[in-house]
């Protein structure tokens, strides 16, 4: 980073050399550890986001009221879009190290764009960027303790707020940015008539609003051979193709042999160890009521997508199978070995350590 000029009393916003003086590492590092929850984001991008977010709002400032402009403590949504070339953009993110450039910048941006942080508009000459709103990271905490039930999935009360839980927590195994949570929505009340039993929800007791999701899919024994494939020609909620490549089995098939668990995840507000274990337990019951169905079922299988998820794997003992050049890969377990678990005991050093709060 340039460092601030010496003739000047107060350092100069339009040098972004000079951001720390303006929002200290202290709080970028807060910010960067709230981020890190979230589909898509790296490290590096949490960082490079979180000193475009504070730039842009103060910037913004500058222009609109340039006597109010004081170092930032907390993050807000920018009002509309402000102007940031990209070569701003490059000294925010690599100061003067070699590896940055203009045009890495705006690649970065893009990504960011994707990843649906930033709204951006580009008339041909000026570029204007402007922060989406970001609930979970400008709530410090949720105001009081929320008491969580499982319960089963509404199709008509639960899709779109499922739909967009889902789009968020997997968005760097989307393959179309623009894919819709009403595209989502549709496919899980699809799934939801066609075998109500395999979906079900964390649910807020005193709002009843689904915080988490669990899908499992019985797979016809002729889709069996995508868990030989790298995971990502499997996906079907997050990606543009207009055929699922995995088949329902039928009620009643004996030769259905694997559950697929398509999704299973919990809004990172909410994902603590004791709210796993529930669902887990959860998990189990709705297996067992599976069995009845699939008599016949002693494979289970689950593309891990998210990092957060990856301690939660190995304590349930789940192995990898196929991987492939992405961070995807599938994890397997006999299900009877998941129904003999005992959630509390098999969970009982889970520490999250990857989930920060602070």
């Amino acid at each position: 980073m340039k460092p601030p000029k010496p003739d000047s009393h107060q350092p100069d916003l339009c040098d972004p050399g000079n951001l720390e003086h303006f929002f200290s590492q202290e709080h970028q590092r807060r910010y960067v550890a709230k981020l890190l929850g979230r589909g898509g984001i790296t490290r590096r991008r949490a960082e490079y986001f979180v000193r475009l977010w504070a730039f842009l709002l103060l910037k913004q400032t500058q222009d609109l009221a340039p006597q109010t402009l004081e170092p930032l403590t907390n993050l807000r949504p920018t009002e509309g879009l402000v102007s940031c070339t990209h070569r701003e953009a490059a000294e925010l993110f690599y100061g003067q190290c070699e590896r940055g450039s203009d045009r890495a910048a705006g690649m970065m941006i893009d990504q960011l764009t994707l990843l649906g942080l930033l709204e951006k508009r580009f008339d041909g000459q000026t570029l204007c960027l402007g922060v989406r709103s970001l609930p979970e990271l400008i709530v410090e905490k949720i105001e009081s303790p929320s008491i969580l039930v499982p319960d089963q999935f509404n199709p008509r009360t639960d899709a779109i707020p499922i739909a967009n839980l889902i789009r968020q927590t997997y968005a760097m195994a989307a393959d179309d940015s623009a894919i819709s949570p009403q595209r989502i929505a549709r496919i899980l009340r699809q799934w939801s008539q066609a075998y109500p039993i395999g979906i079900r929800v964390l649910r807020r007791a005193d709002n009843l609003n689904p915080v988490g999701v669990a899908i499992l899919y019985p797979t016809d024994t002729q889709s069996e051979e995508v868990f030989s494939r790298p995971p990502g020609k499997s996906f079907f909620l997050t990606s543009n193709i207009p055929v699922d490549p995995v088949e329902m089995a039928q009620i009643g098939d004996q030769s259905c042999l694997a559950l697929y668990i398509r999704a299973w995840l919990i809004d990172i507000n909410y994902l603590q160890p004791h709210h796993i274990c529930e669902f887990q337990k959860d998990t189990q019951k709705t297996v067992r009521r599976i069995q009845a169905d699939f008599p016949n079922l002693c494979d289970l299988y689950s593309p891990v997508i998210h990092p957060l998820y990856e301690e939660l794997r190995m304590l349930l003992g789940f192995q990898r199978t196929c991987e492939e050049h992405r961070p995807f890969y599938w994890i397997y377990l006999a299900l009877d070995r998941y129904l003999d678990l005992d959630i509390d005991t098999a969970l009982v050093n889970l520490s999250l350590g990857s989930v920060s709060k602070t």
